[in-house]
């Protein structure tokens, strides 16, 4: 019995490592499925700051599931009777609050808030997640792009 629950274990783990790879990327050269063939309105201007921020993670359904389910097997290996229902009780509970809190931990990214003088005058800043292959700097030229959902972004 220990060692199919320790395979179930090793397996829901596996199942939640894999789907929190899954998270979508926002940053600017990342498009949406919804946002493909829409008209996106086009600003221009020059960037005037740049600042590094994080960019918090998402508690979704699936850490806490998977680590329910994961503190529930665990927790049914303890004791017997009674105190074996409390245990599995407690593991699942214990285990769903710890499993949100890694997909947070996992799902978090890093960001630029980029602040923008448009050509009009007007002062924007949009936060989006860093790419490696995109950098901005204080100076360079830019395009706001807005999409018909309210998403923006900023490219050079």
């Amino acid at each position: 019995m220990v060692r199919k629950s320790a395979v179930a274990v090793a397996f829901l783990c596996l199942v939640g490592l894999l789907l929190s790879g899954c998270v979508s990327s926002t940053g600017g050269s990342t498009y949406s499925r919804d946002q493909t063939r829409t008209e996106i309105s086009v600003r221009e201007g020059v960037v005037t700051a740049v600042n590094e921020v994080k960019i918090e993670g998402t508690s979704g359904v699936v850490g806490a599931v998977t680590g329910g389910v994961t503190g529930g097997l665990l927790g049914r290996t303890i004791g017997k009777g009674t105190g074996k229902d409390v245990a599995t009780a407690a593991g699942a509970v214990g285990g769903a609050l710890a499993g949100a809190a890694v997909e947070k931990g996992v799902t978090k990214r890093n960001g630029w808030e980029i602040t923008v003088k448009l050509d009009n005058g007007q002062t924007i800043a949009v936060v989006q997640e860093k790419e490696p292959a995109e950098t901005f700097t204080v100076g360079d030229r830019v395009r706001v792009l807005k999409d018909a959902n309210g998403v923006t972004r900023v490219r050079k």
